[in-house]
């Protein structure tokens, strides 16, 4: 059953994070995972928001995104993600229609 992953962010040092971002499909290829969606921009139709981006992956079941996830080279990159950003992720299982 595929999950997806949603994570909302804000960004408080650019610097950092654009070289986390910068090695992100280096290491996010090797998984078996899918950007559906980054949007530093997104529109807002209900409510408040208070953060700087949004981003959307799919990945095909929960061990493959734990592959990825705890992998040694995402740990690696994740050290400027944390550094450089802050926010909220979320799995979310499909309902597998």
């Amino acid at each position: 059953m595929s999950v997806y992953i949603i994570a909302q962010i804000s960004i408080h040092d650019r610097d950092t994070y654009n070289k986390y971002q910068s090695r992100f499909f280096e290491v996010f290829r090797k998984f078996k995972g899918e950007l559906l969606a980054a949007d530093e921009n997104p529109e807002i139709v209900e409510g408040e928001w208070n953060r700087d981006k949004v981003i959307l992956l799919r990945f095909p079941d929960k061990p493959s995104f734990e592959d990825w996830v705890n992998s040694t080279e995402y740990q690696e990159i994740a050290k400027d993600r944390y550094a450089g950003s802050e926010g909220v992720v979320l799995l979310v299982k499909s309902f597998g229609l």
